[in-house]
């Protein structure tokens, strides 16, 4: 792989454009401890579940047990064909996000749906350059595995997310590219995806504040913290099932309202135009 030359982003944040991100706002959500919690829970292993996150609140995915890796799908609450996008988030931001950085929706919407406020693995970084919270890969899936190993699994995480939105009235194409939480990547010296085991430890914690409401949707990754990952291994007492943990997820209310005094939430994209189809006026 090169070195010794590190090009400019190509998207930069400028002073006062929506990409610089106020950091003495999020950084005051983050330490505050005027925060009530009206939501908690664990996801099982090999599972998903779907949950509300409302506008001005913050929501914290975490590893109680240890190591895990899990795949997070985001839509605005009353509108699922504004979703989380992942290409793009990559394209702003970085391929792996962390604290100060968005999770911004899909065309014609594009706006952050959320806002990234604590990050305990921050700091973490390979010794190859693979770092955490993957932006670069997308969630495992029945289709892919099939044609790899000729084997069928229901528990991959596109089928997880699937069962967990069924409820909220969703369906397998509302399922899009994820946000691999707690998950390392990277690319090898020839450009290739790999991964890494789940650096995690108990505690560690991935946290966001919601722009705008929305669905979320978390499944526990059925390859757990990746030590032991591979294509075909099927849902009986196999390496795999070994190094799959739970995953929590906590909601809490922002208690002092100075917080958000000042706040709005994100409007979407101001683009007005009809990509051209509107005729233009000739003169005479």
């Amino acid at each position: 792989m090169a070195t010794g030359r590190s090009p400019a982003p190509a998207y930069q944040a400028t002073k006062g454009s929506i990409l610089d991100v106020d950091k003495d706002f999020y950084t005051k959500i983050a330490s505050s401890t005027c925060r009530e919690l009206i939501e908690s829970f664990e996801i099982p292993i090999r599972s998903g579940k779907a949950f509300p996150v409302p506008r001005g609140h913050v929501c914290r995915l975490s590893t109680p047990y240890g190591p895990q890796v899990g795949d997070l799908n985001l839509w605005a609450r009353d509108n699922p064909r504004e979703r989380f996008w992942a290409s793009r988030t990559r394209q702003l931001h970085r391929s792996h996000v962390t604290a100060f950085d968005r999770l911004w929706s899909c065309l014609p919407y594009l706006r952050p749906m959320c806002t990234i406020v604590g990050d305990t693995l921050a700091a973490y970084s390979d010794d190859v350059g693979g770092r955490v919270h993957d932006l670069l890969g997308t969630r495992c899936d029945p289709y892919v595995n099939q044609m790899l190993s000729g084997k069928a699994f229901d528990f991959h995480c596109h089928s997880n997310l699937t069962r967990a939105i069924l409820p909220f009235g969703l369906v397998e194409s509302d399922v899009h590219d994820v946000l691999n939480v707690f998950q390392v990547t990277g690319l090898n010296k020839d450009g290739q995806y790999y991964m890494e085991p789940c650096p995690a430890k108990s505690g560690d914690y991935f946290e966001f504040f919601a722009e705008i409401d929305l669905l979320c949707a978390l499944s526990t990754c059925p390859g757990g913290d990746l030590s032991a990952w591979g294509w075909g291994k099927d849902s009986g007492s196999d390496d795999m099932l070994d190094c799959c943990r739970p995953l929590a997820v906590q909601i809490f209310r922002l208690t002092d309202p100075s917080l958000l005094k000042n706040w709005q939430s994100p409007e979407s994209a101001t683009y007005s135009g009809v990509h051209g189809l509107r005729m233009p006026t000739f003169a005479a």
